[in-house]
């Protein structure tokens, strides 16, 4: 088996849907502690993932002191995969609120970057870049003149808000290929993707392939 065979496994429509979620959101896992920047939220597979954990959790409370065997190896079963569903979303959501907690002010002042925030993670962006602001300012920026005390203050061209560095380094690996060169902006240099492809390369050059599905990160 060679490596298109495992991706045509992977990206297969055969697969029971609950396996398809699963592949799904180890790769969105992956994908998000891999780039550099907050990612879209994927509202679709978040909303089926949660409503399948809810469900497992209502079937093992109903079946929790059952003693027919057969009953509880299939318990074993269920509580095994909800287990590794739980362990992902986890992951996956703290992932993201590291990210939200390192650049909050830069998502909330950029329409693009707050779009790709869930409800709940907008709130808490919110609630987080408020009570740094708070904190700030009542430990030292009132102390400071009132133009010192912007935490986005662009003067003299240089932005005080902190970004993502679009640039860092990524392992990406194509899923299907891509037609057109892949351009590293600012050089001389550009590259072709062939389905199952790896390469090591700015997370800029090849962002918009990894959020259209044409490449994934690893």
């Amino acid at each position: 088996m060679d490596i298109d065979d495992i991706l045509a496994e992977v990206s297969g429509d055969g697969s029971p849907p609950e396996t398809r979620d699963l592949q799904e959101l180890t790769r969105a896992w992956v994908t998000e502690r891999s780039a550099p920047e907050l990612l879209p939220w994927p509202s679709d597979l978040m909303e089926r993932v949660l409503g399948r954990i809810h469900q497992q959790i209502e079937v093992v409370e109903e079946q929790v002191g059952n003693v027919d065997p057969k009953t509880n190896f299939r318990l074993i079963i269920i509580q095994t995969e909800l287990e590794r569903f739980k362990y992902l979303v986890r992951s996956f959501l703290r992932t993201r609120m590291a990210k939200i907690d390192h650049y909050a002010l830069y998502m909330l002042s950029n329409p693009t970057q707050t779009a790709r925030l869930s409800a709940c993670e907008l709130q808490y962006a919110n609630s987080h870049q408020t009570l740094l602001e708070s904190h700030y300012r009542s430990s030292f920026l009132s102390q400071f003149p009132t133009s010192l005390q912007r935490l986005d203050d662009t003067a003299g061209g240089i932005s005080m808000i902190e970004q993502p560095d679009t640039d860092a380094a990524v392992f990406v690996r194509a899923l299907r290929t891509i037609e057109e060169p892949v351009v590293i902006e600012g050089t001389d240099t550009d590259f072709q993707m062939r389905r199952g492809d790896v390469h090591v390369v700015r997370w800029s050059a090849v962002r918009e392939h990894v959020l259209s599905g044409d490449a994934e990160l690893i």
